[in-house]
C-alpha cells in the first residue's frame, strides 16, 4: 500500500501528521456549539392578524380570504392552513423543504404589504412569524419583590435588567412577561364634551400631534453636522391638562376641562405567574447559531452580578427554567458512554491479542479517529448535538476493526520469521484491499443515510456524515500509524520461549476458554448441517415472528427524555380574562402541589409569545 510505504519509510513524517490530526482535531473540539438537537430550517411561516369583536364568518371574509389569495402565487408553497375564530386570525404557509425560511418569511411579508389596504380599518397589523425551534426560550428569568409596586418593578425589569441581560453576547431577545408598566389615561366627560360640542377624534388627533418629538433640521460648521430636534413630548400630568384640544367662540378649551388625566397601571396584556404568585419573568431567545450552553453561562454570570449589585436591593432575580441544563445533562451522558465504549472495546482487544503493545497500537486508533472527526463536524458547521454525537458512539465499535485486522495479520507475519519492517509492509499489503472493501461498504450504507429526504433527512444528516467521516479517518490511521508503529516497535509476544507475567497467563486462560467456545461453535454448526431442514425452519419462524412483532412497535420521531419537568398547555373558551386564567392556572398548581409533593416549583405564562 501506497500509505504504508511511506509511513514505515519515514516514521517521524507519520507521527507528526498523526499529532498534527490530533492539535486540529482538539482545536475544533473547543470551538464547537453544544446543541440539544441538529440545526434544521423549517420554512413554515405564520400570519397573525387580530380584527376586534369581529365574527368567524367576517375574519374569514374580510382577513383570512385577502391573505390566502396574495400568498398563494408565491412560488415554493406546499400547504395552506386557516383558522378563523372570533377577533383573530391565523394563516399558516407550509413551503417545500427546499426553501429557505428567512427568504419565505420575507417573501410573506411582501405580499401582505401589497394588500395593506384591503384589510378593515377596525383591523390591526398583521404579525408575520417564522417558525424557528432557536425562537423557543433558552432561559427564563423570574423576577419578583416585596418592597417594589408592580408598576415600578415593570419600569426597572424593562428599563434595566432585560436590557442588561440583552446586551449579553449570544442574547438575541430578552422580553418581559407579566409586566403593568404606568400610563396616562384620559377619562373624558361625556356632558361636558357635549355642552362644548367636541368631538373625540379631535382630541386624539391634538394628542398625538402635540405629544411627539419633530426634527428641526441640522446645524452644519466645517468640522461637523449636529442633528437638531424639537422636544415636544409631554412630560407631566399638569402639561396634558394643558393642552388646547379645540377652541370655541374664541376661546380655548383645554383637555383639564373636559376630562380628568391621572397617571395608573397599564392594563395587564400578558401574565407570569411564579409557584402559583403573579409575578414578572423575562424570556431569553438567544441568536441563531450561538452556542445554548456558553450563552446561558454567560447569563447566569450576569444574575450573580446584579443579585450582588446594591442597585438590584429587594429584588429577588431566580432562574425559572434553564434549557441548557438537558443539553449539558446529554452532551455529559453521551460522552461517558462513548469513553466506556472506548475503554470496553480495548479491553477486549487486549483479551484477544494477549500483548499491550498490540493494545496499544490499535487502540490508538479510537481517539485519533474521534478527535480527526471533531475536524470535519466544525469545518462542515455542524455541532455537538445527540445526532452527532449518536454517530460517534455507534462508531466506536467500528473504528478499531480495521487497526486490528492490520496489526493482527502482521503478527501472523511476524509469526512467520519475518522482520518488524517486513512484516508490516507485507502483513498490510495482504489485507488491505478486503479493509478497503469492509471500510467501503460500512460508508455505503451510513452515507445515504445523510440524504434522505424530508424532515427526518435533516435530522440525520450530520448522523451519516460523521459516521462517515469517522470511519474513513480510522481507514487512514490503520494504513499509516498502525504499520509504522509495527515496524518500529518490538514486540516480545512473538517469541513462544518468552515467560509470560502473571496478567499473560491470565489472559492465557482466557485464551483456553475462546477455544472451547469454538469447538462448542463447530458441534452445533455440525448439528444445523445434519438437520437442515429444522434449522431451516427455526430461522424462517424467527424471520416471520420479528415481521408479526413489527407493528406492535411503537414509532415516535425523538425518544422521550426525563428532564425533570413536564408542560400543560391550558385553552380558555375564547375571551376569557386573564383573571379567570389566572384564577385557573392557580388552581392547578395548588392542585399539582396537593397531588405530587415531589413537585419543586411551577412557572406559568399567558399571552407571552412562547411556551
Amino acid at each position: 500500500m501506497f500509505l504504508t510505504r511511506i509511513s514505515v519509510g519515514y516514521p517521524v513524517f507519520a507521527t507528526m501528521m498523526m499529532i498534527a490530526m490530533v492539535v486540529v482535531g482538539a482545536f475544533s473540539y473547543t470551538r464547537l456549539p453544544i446543541e440539544q438537537l441538529p440545526d434544521v430550517d423549517f420554512p413554515v411561516v405564520a400570519v397573525v392578524q387580530s380584527y376586534p369583536g369581529a365574527t368567524p364568518e367576517a375574519v374569514e371574509s374580510d382577513i383570512i380570504k385577502p391573505i390566502e389569495d396574495a400568498v398563494s402565487t408565491l412560488a415554493g408553497i406546499d400547504t395552506i392552513q386557516s383558522t378563523a375564530r372570533t377577533g383573530s386570525a391565523l394563516v399558516i404557509i407550509i413551503f417545500e423543504l427546499e426553501v429557505n425560511s428567512s427568504d419565505a418569511a420575507q417573501d410573506v411579508r411582501d405580499k401582505i404589504a401589497q394588500i395593506d389596504a384591503l384589510f378593515p380599518d377596525n383591523a390591526e397589523d398583521p404579525t408575520i412569524l417564522r417558525f424557528d425551534p432557536a425562537e423557543l426560550p433558552v432561559m427564563s428569568v423570574g423576577i419578583s419583590s416585596e418592597t417594589y409596586e408592580i408598576g415600578d418593578l415593570t419600569t426597572l425589569t424593562e428599563d434595566v435588567i432585560a436590557k442588561r441581560i440583552a446586551n449579553i453576547r449570544g442574547v438575541g431577545r430578552a422580553s418581559v412577561v407579566g409586566g403593568r408598566a404606568r400610563e396616562v389615561h384620559v377619562d373624558i366627560d361625556p356632558d361636558r364634551l357635549t355642552a362644548l360640542s367636541v368631538g373625540v377624534s379631535e382630541i386624539t388627533g391634538v394628542l398625538a400631534a402635540e405629544n411627539q418629538d419633530l426634527p428641526a433640521g441640522a446645524i452644519t460648521d466645517a468640522a461637523s453636522t449636529t442633528s437638531v430636534q424639537v422636544e415636544g413630548r409631554l412630560a407631566t400630568i399638569r402639561a396634558f391638562d394643558d393642552v388646547i384640544v379645540a377652541r370655541r367662540a374664541g376661546q380655548p378649551i383645554r383637555l383639564g376641562d373636559i376630562a380628568d388625566v391621572d397617571l395608573r397601571l397599564a392594563e395587564a396584556t400578558s401574565l407570569a405567574m411564579i409557584d402559583g404568585e403573579r409575578a414578572l419573568a423575562i424570556d431569553i431567545v438567544k441568536t441563531q447559531g450561538s452556542n445554548t450552553v456558553e450563552v446561558a453561562q454567560r447569563i447566569r454570570e450576569t444574575i450573580a452580578e446584579m443579585a450582588g449589585d446594591d442597585a438590584f436591593e429587594g429584588i429577588d432575580i431566580e432562574i425559572l427554567r434553564d434549557n441548557a441544563e438537558p443539553v449539558i445533562d446529554s452532551f455529559h451522558s453521551v460522552q461517558s458512554m462513548i469513553l466506556e465504549g472506548a475503554a470496553l472495546a480495548t479491553f477486549i482487544v487486549f483479551l484477544f491479542l494477549n500483548s499491550w503493545r498490540s493494545t496499544v497500537i490499535t487502540g490508538l486508533t479510537l481517539p485519533i479517529s474521534i478527535i480527526g472527526t471533531m475536524t470535519a463536524i466544525y469545518f462542515l458547521g455542524f455541532t455537538l448535538n445527540m445526532m452527532s454525537l449518536m454517530a460517534l458512539s455507534l462508531a466506536v465499535g467500528i473504528l478499531i476493526d480495521d487497526a486490528i485486522v492490520v496489526r493482527e495479520n502482521i503478527m501472523r507475519h511476524l509469526h512467520m520469521g519475518k522482520s518488524h519492517r517486513r512484516a508490516a509492509l507485507d502483513g498490510t499489503a495482504e489485507i488491505g484491499l478486503a479493509v478497503l472493501a469492509t471500510t467501503f461498504s460500512i460508508v455505503a450504507v451510513f452515507l445515504p443515510v445523510a440524504f434522505m429526504s424530508g424532515i427526518l433527512g435533516r435530522f440525520f444528516l450530520q448522523f451519516g456524515i460523521t459516521v462517515s467521516v469517522a470511519v474513513l479517518i480510522s481507514l487512514f490511521v490503520s494504513f499509516t500509524l498502525d504499520p509504522m508503529l509495527s515496524s518500529v516497535w518490538y514486540d516480545p509476544s512473538v517469541d513462544p520461549k518468552v515467560k509470560r507475567g502473571p496478567i499473560g497467563r491470565l489472559v492465557e486462560k482466557f485464551d483456553d476458554v475462546f477455544v472451547a467456545l469454538g469447538n462448542a461453535y463447530a458441534r452445533l454448526l455440525k448439528r444445523a448441517l445434519r438437520f437442515r431442514k429444522t434449522t431451516l425452519a427455526v430461522a424462517a419462524a424467527a424471520f416471520v415472528g420479528g415481521l408479526a412483532l413489527f407493528p406492535q412497535v411503537g414509532a415516535e420521531f425523538v425518544p422521550p427524555s426525563d428532564t425533570g419537568e413536564f408542560q400543560i398547555d391550558v385553552k380558555l373558551p375564547v375571551g376569557a380574562s386573564l383573571d379567570r386564567t389566572a384564577a385557573k392556572i392557580e388552581q392547578i398548581d395548588a392542585l399539582l402541589r396537593d397531588e405530587f409533593p415531589e413537585v419543586a416549583g411551577t412557572y406559568a405564562t399567558v399571552n407571552s409569545g412562547t411556551t
